[in-house]
């Protein structure tokens, strides 16, 4: 069929379905929801067999969903409706919510229904639990609803329901001389992403993402106990809970103690060394060990990597080389690998420019570290979305085995024209020849695991329910196999043979040497468009590499 996808953003549930949808051989085009006449224009360009809204703000204009068939991602059980519905569901801890696919009608999310699926409600934010389960719910669920749409002999049917207010701020409101830990946490991770819980530090209002409980420290109600790194500790009627993400007012979100200087005066509650900490704390990079296998784990908000935590994963990195194992695994985090350099940081910097020339050395640095290891075979193991740097710092590993589910974005072209570095040049043309990296880096769109490695990039593609269990059984494998040796000493002869070819400086010289033109040159795209990222400026046109109707070679086909 030939489908529009009609969407606020091209966000990871979009860029999920896209390549979903795109793998079954369908026609896609996309629309940001920009104003009703462009979405009426995208219509009448495009003709669609079927509309589908994964993430809408508003409703659908009328003189749309009359005279086309539109299906509505909505994320919440079949009945529900109104705004809100995910934060709703933390708020009041449901065990279980849904996804439901709807058609779109005068009245908001009750048309008939298309298919839905439910899922476990796990104790998580709004944005890890929209990344993960909400988007394999919403796969599952448009995929079938397509299939009907199809099929031709499916009547969709409206389930009674009410419709809910959106949560306003007094229903998040924090007391923290009086709420449990579980309370305020409920709070912070329903609103996590956006729009953050109204609060105060430091006696300034601001809005608190990324909190995480804390087991062992304790204080009086409503008390900065401390910091660690980029989080601050507070206290809370019988624990204590650390934010690590802060937007005060006017500002962009930031890690905690960069929002607020004044957290320096505060007590550093340090962790001893690397190793993972026995009860729950933050803790944004962590190290385990079994069966001759390290286990390298880092959890950085939204994948963002600044340059201290570069530089601190390239200390970890190399201390996790000298311990007495064969092969390292690169876990990333929960929710995303990596997404390569900290917009937000390099955004809030004295100088952009300087900042972002400190953070791609840093990282180049930590991809470096990793190409050169020569004691223990690596492995990255992707149990999250990656984009940009990300994606080829993980291909600076010997192997890469990536989650199905998982949304990759190997380029660096919607940032302004950033060049790019981490070694592309050097890890992705042997992949998948100098044509496919042409092809990659050029049209800018999102790709699954499946993809990557069907393309070579990447090398394996694992079950979702059980990625951790197998990525720790093919490690130990691997640590255990008989030929080991000659592998390690395989990757050291294909290493000095590439070094003798052309040395890894001379790479990363030349892709930095483009570098440097987008960060000092005369084209200010990367900071025009970086800016617009971290100020989440509302679109006022769509990307001509999605939007292929509005291409001047675009017809439609007979």
């Amino acid at each position: 069929m030939r489908i529009l996808l009609l969407s606020h953003a091209f966000n990871s549930l979009t860029q999920r379905l896209w390549c979903e949808l795109a793998g079954r051989g369908h026609q896609l085009s996309l629309e940001l929801d920009i104003a009703d006449s462009v979405a009426e224009e995208a219509v009448a360009l495009f003709r669609p067999d079927l509309v589908i809204a994964p993430f809408l703000k508003r409703a659908i204009p009328e003189t749309v969903w009359s005279r086309h068939r539109c299906l509505v991602v909505h994320p919440g059980s079949p009945g529900d409706r109104g705004p809100s519905a995910l934060d709703w569901a933390i708020l009041r801890g449901e065990p279980r919510w849904g996804v439901t696919v709807l058609q779109a009608e005068a009245e908001m999310d009750a048309g008939p229904v298309w298919a839905s699926a439910d899922f476990a409600l796990r104790p998580a934010g709004k944005g890890s639990l929209y990344r993960n389960e909400v988007t394999e719910a919403a796969v599952r669920a448009v995929l079938l609803a397509v299939d009907r749409v199809a099929a031709g002999d499916f009547v969709p049917q409206c389930v009674p329901g009410a419709a809910h207010a959106p949560v306003a701020r007094a229903d998040r409101a924090i007391d923290w001389q009086r709420q449990s830990t579980a309370g305020i946490l409920a709070r912070i991770r329903s609103a996590d992403g956006f729009p953050g819980v109204a609060d105060s530090l430091f006696g300034e209002p601001c809005r608190l993402f990324d909190a995480w409980p804390e087991a062992t420290l304790r204080g009086a109600p409503g008390e900065l106990l401390g910091r660690r790194e980029t989080a601050v500790c507070r206290a809370t009627t019988d624990g204590a809970l650390w934010i690590g993400h802060v937007r005060r007012d006017g500002g962009i979100k930031l890690p905690a103690t960069h929002a607020f200087p004044q957290a320096a005066a505060l007590p550093e509650l340090a962790l001893p060394g690397w190793w993972k900490a026995p009860a729950p704390t933050w803790q944004d990079i962590a190290y385990e060990e079994a069966g001759g296998v390290g286990f390298l784990s880092f959890e950085f908000y939204n994948g963002a990597m600044g340059t201290a935590q570069c530089r601190r994963l390239t200390e970890a990195f190399r201390w996790a080389s000298g311990r007495p194992t064969r092969v390292i695994v690169l876990r990333g985090g929960s929710d995303f690998w990596s997404n390569g350099i900290h917009l937000n940081l390099i955004e809030s910097a004295d100088s952009p420019a300087d900042e972002s020339w400190a953070n791609i050395n840093a990282i180049d640095d930590l991809a470096e570290a990793v190409l050169r290891c020569e004691t223990q075979l690596t492995v990255a193991a992707l149990g999250g979305n990656a984009g940009a740097g990300g994606c080829f710092l993980a291909r600076a590993a010997d192997r890469v085995w990536a989650r199905d589910g998982v949304v990759l974005n190997p380029h660096y072209r919607n940032m302004g024209n950033l060049y790019g570095s981490e070694f592309w040049t050097y890890l992705l043309p042997p992949r998948v020849g100098a044509d496919g990296a042409a092809a990659i880096m050029s049209r800018r769109l999102p790709m699954t695991a499946a993809e990557a490695v069907a393309c070579g990039f990447y090398d394996a593609c694992l079950p979702a329910p059980c990625f951790a269990v197998d990525v720790a059984r093919r490690a130990a494998e691997l640590a255990a196999a008989p030929d080991f040796a000659d592998r390690l000493a395989a990757k050291a002869a294909r290493r000095a043979a590439d070094e003798a070819a052309k040395p890894l400086a001379a790479y990363r010289a030349d892709e930095l040497a483009a570098m440097r033109r987008n960060f000092y040159g005369f084209d200010p795209s990367y900071h025009v468009a970086r800016y617009h990222f971290v100020a989440k400026s509302p679109h006022s046109w769509t990307p001509r590499h999605l939007a292929r109707h509005r291409d001047l070679d675009w017809k439609i086909p007979a």
